[in-house]
């Protein structure tokens, strides 16, 4: 007698990213609640389940959802608003002014639009960090995605949120409680940077998310100039000034990490921390290329991530995979340097451990019902000999027809699910009009 599960989803290939990077062609997922029950040959998972209901992909291959490690989302509303700067040039100048004016409102606008396109392009789950993260948490509990929010905090005061850092501290134990026990959503404290910090901030940071329970982030290497002005400062590199601070713990990630040594990547593996790799805009920036192949030999989780959309500038983590293959390619002048494998890794398994969170990233029994499903259809994508070559190499994020969170469908075909696409369009090119008027 066949189980009941709600949904049979079956494709030509299921690409699973589980221990042993398996391949069901062609292939099926059996989902139960917000639960993944089953995985496995077509034959095989039709002969043991029932479906309440039944898609059929075709010429489709599922996969995880895709898990962007940083991003800033309701930057989308600055997407195009300032190119081609040097990153301090780009903040001081352009960024920083700009998000001085914002309000929850648009932030909340902008945050739901960046929603819509990482569910377009087969995202499931973010870590972000921003002003007004309350709003933030609204357009991502609306939109229905999986994410990691955190009021991004500076020792800049007052600031848009706060009148001093006692404040700001309290805002984030109240939506602290907001957040406690949600299913798709939790808390982070996120100084912003070392260079917007100083120490006595650091440690309370650290101390709040300790007090609190959240996972601790922040930017950390991001540049050689950060570098230099750290060592001008205070006689270390951005990684041992951490170390020494306490910062470099189990529940940390650090974004970018590119400008780092052996020494800084000892400490990183040593502290058990995160790194997420953000090539796309690290090339935009022209920051430079982390060294992912020695990250990875030292043990250390490796997630991928967009950065915000306005120095990417896109959220599309399928055109990151891409990047950041050929990034280090001809950073290292090696071929080999960064497999398709290795960058749906990232993107996935990597992704999940950046966001600390073992119940995602990979489609096996028990693990919660993430995942999205792309066209093997399209010209860009035949012939399939290696379709992790094709969703890593040919494929533009815009072929997937099918992305599901804990169990809910929230795109499908074109149409999103529960959302008012074309009012959320109106609003965000609206809000265009709402830029131009606060930069005259």
């Amino acid at each position: 007698m066949r189980q009941r599960c709600d949904w049979l989803i079956r494709a030509d290939f299921v690409v699973t990213q589980d221990t042993e990077r398996r391949i069901h062609e062609p292939g099926a997922v059996a989902v139960r609640g917000d639960l993944i029950v089953a995985v496995g040959r077509r034959d095989e998972i039709d002969d043991h389940w029932e479906g309440a209901s039944v898609i059929d992909l075709g010429e489709s291959v599922i996969l995880p959802g895709l898990i962007n490690g940083h991003t800033h989302i309701p930057m989308s509303l600055l997407r195009g608003y300032s190119d081609d700067k040097a990153l301090m040039d780009w903040l001081h100048l352009d960024i920083f002014p700009i998000e001085a004016k914002l309000t929850a409102e648009v932030i909340e606008t902008a945050a739901a639009f960046s929603c819509a396109e990482m569910l377009r392009t087969g995202t499931t789950a973010f870590y972000d960090m921003y002003m007004m993260e309350p709003s933030v948490f609204r357009a991502t509990d609306r939109m229905g995605l999986r994410a990691v929010i955190g009021e991004s905090v500076s020792h800049f005061f007052p600031s848009l949120v706060a009148r001093d850092a006692e404040e700001v501290f309290e805002q984030i134990r109240e939506h602290a409680e907001v957040l406690k026990g949600h299913p798709r959503i939790r808390q982070a404290v996120v100084p912003h940077a070392i260079y917007t910090t100083n120490p006595e901030f650091l440690h309370q940071c650290r101390a709040l998310a300790d007090e609190l329970g959240c996972l601790f982030g922040m930017h950390l290497s991001e540049t050689r100039g950060e570098t230099e002005n750290c060592l001008k400062r205070t006689g270390m590199r951005p990684v041992a000034y951490c170390r020494d601070l306490g910062l470099l713990r189990p529940d940390a990630t650090f974004f970018h990490a590119v400008d780092v040594d052996d020494a800084d990547m000892d400490m990183l593996a040593e502290g058990r921390c995160a790194v997420v790799h953000n090539p796309a805009s690290n090339m935009k920036l022209a920051s430079g290329a982390a060294p992912l192949g020695s990250l990875l030999s030292r043990g250390i989780a490796v997630g991928l991530g967009t950065d915000g959309p306005a120095s990417n500038n896109a959220q599309n983590m399928v055109r990151e995979m891409y990047v950041a293959a050929l990034l280090q390619k001809i950073s290292k002048l090696d071929p080999t340097a960064l497999s398709a494998q290795q960058a749906l890794d990232l993107a996935t398994r990597g992704g999940a451990g950046a966001l600390h969170d073992p119940s995602i990233g990979v489609l096996a029994p028990g693990m919660k019902a993430d995942l999205c499903a792309f066209s093997v259809a399209e010209p860009n994508m035949q012939p399939v000999h290696c379709v992790i070559s094709n969703v890593v190499y040919a494929a533009t994020g815009m072929e997937n027809r099918l992305t599901m969170v804990d169990g809910r469908i929230l795109y499908r075909d074109g149409l999103f699910h529960g959302i008012d696409y074309e009012s959320l369009r109106k609003a965000m090119s609206d809000l265009r009009h709402w830029v131009a008027r606060k930069t005259r």
